[in-house]
């Protein structure tokens, strides 16, 4: 039996246009001073709450709830048209399905509204045993996501594998003991994938079947 947890934003979904702009226009939206392009990219995958302590630091409690909802109201009016799995995506999870002894599970920051609906909308829900969202869990980095998809799948550590774009994917992965694989073509960037803890960093989709592979025989070793 393999495991392997899958990232959405920046990993499986291209959604760095539709999150950047979202950031710009609803900061704009509440006269909240705009944070740099690199910043805003440094925030994936973590929890909008999270996010906004990086985004928006030191405001108080109201203040950042305003900036929440401008957000929120700004993403979903834009987020069916904008976000795009990435290329190959889909082969790689066919090419994965292959394998009987493949099981496929997310572990993401969106809500579970959001992830769901964002998995039906490319008809990928029924791909996945389970959806982990910091809904029923602690969000990212911590490790209970990846717990969690781990206990419903029947998986031991040794047997699972986190993919993901950012370091906060690295480090999660890490804190549960679980291999990691980098995507490079994401939020953050290789080095900074590898220093928190990525077994090995892919470029394209089709490199991702072998990578699996080779860091689960290692955890096997």
């Amino acid at each position: 039996m393999r495991l392997v947890i899958f990232d959405l934003d920046g990993t499986l979904i291209d959604s760095e246009a539709l999150i950047v702009d979202t950031v710009v226009t609803s900061f704009g939206d509440v006269g909240q001073a705009v944070p740099d392009r690199k910043t805003i990219r440094s925030v994936s995958g973590i929890t909008l709450k999270d996010a906004l302590s990086i985004l928006a630091p030191g405001v108080t409690a109201e203040r950042a709830a305003a900036i929440g909802q401008a957000y929120r109201a700004r993403y979903s009016a834009s987020a069916n048209s904008r976000e795009p799995l990435f290329a190959g995506a889909l082969e790689a999870l066919d090419q994965l399905q292959e394998d009987p002894q493949m099981i496929l599970a997310v572990a993401t920051g969106k809500g579970f509204h959001g992830a769901t609906t964002l998995l039906e909308k490319h008809g990928l829900t029924a791909r996945f045993n389970s959806i982990q969202t910091p809904d029923h869990n602690r969000g990212k980095p911590d490790p209970q996501m990846i717990e969690t998809a781990m206990t419903k799948a029947g998986a031991s550590r040794a047997e699972t594998v986190m993919i993901g774009d950012t370091v906060h994917d690295m480090r999660m992965a890490k804190a549960a003991g679980v291999k990691a694989i980098g995507v490079a073509w994401g939020y953050h960037e290789a080095d900074e994938l590898r220093a928190t803890g990525a077994d090995i960093v892919i470029d394209r989709f089709d490199q991702l079947d072998g990578a699996i592979d080779q860091v689960l025989r290692a955890a096997h070793a």
